[in-house]
């Protein structure tokens, strides 16, 4: 079986049309196991996928140095992005073959802060997908305290990719 991986060019991508060739669900099981590339964005903000599920991910990870704000606290763009990544992929899990989705908007609360180098789970759930639009929410938890660290709410675009001819 291949292994996880994160993309390192934009040749590893695959098309649009390579990726609504299987549904949602079968897209990011193929990131879990190795099929298809994880983001570099994973790879910069230090977090990967661990979980999926229809209907729910999980991604574990740890903000480092780089993700400090001048106050020397992890940067709310760090807890936003990990937060959006699970709420997204949550929704792509229950988008059919020839979909996809995107976000369209979200908002995040910060309960504490997370020290850095420590271990968390982002946990997302999907609410609701249909034919235009998912609703998500997520969570970040210490993954050994089980403390909660932040949430956050989500609606995402769906929409087809109809295959080339």
């Amino acid at each position: 079986m291949p292994r996880y991986h994160i993309a390192q060019t934009l040749d590893e991508f695959h098309s649009l049309e390579d990726i609504t060739s299987v549904s949602g669900l079968e897209y990011m099981r193929g990131m879990l196991n190795g099929d298809f590339p994880a983001p570099p964005i994973s790879r910069t903000l230090n977090y990967r996928l661990i979980e999926v599920e229809e209907g729910k991910v999980i991604f574990r990870g740890a903000p480092t140095f780089d993700a400090l704000n001048p106050m020397g606290a992890v940067h709310g763009g760090w807890y936003g992005t990990v937060l959006d990544s699970a709420m997204a992929c949550a929704v792509s899990t229950r988008v059919p073959k020839e979909f996809m989705s995107t976000t369209l908007e979200f908002k995040i609360n910060i309960t504490r802060p997370i020290p850095i180098e420590m271990e968390v789970d982002i946990i997302g759930i999907s609410d609701h997908a249909g034919r235009s639009t998912g609703v998500a929410s997520a969570q970040i938890i210490g993954t050994e305290n089980r403390k909660l660290y932040a949430t956050g709410s989500t609606t995402c675009f769906v929409f087809r990719i109809p295959p080339k001819d």
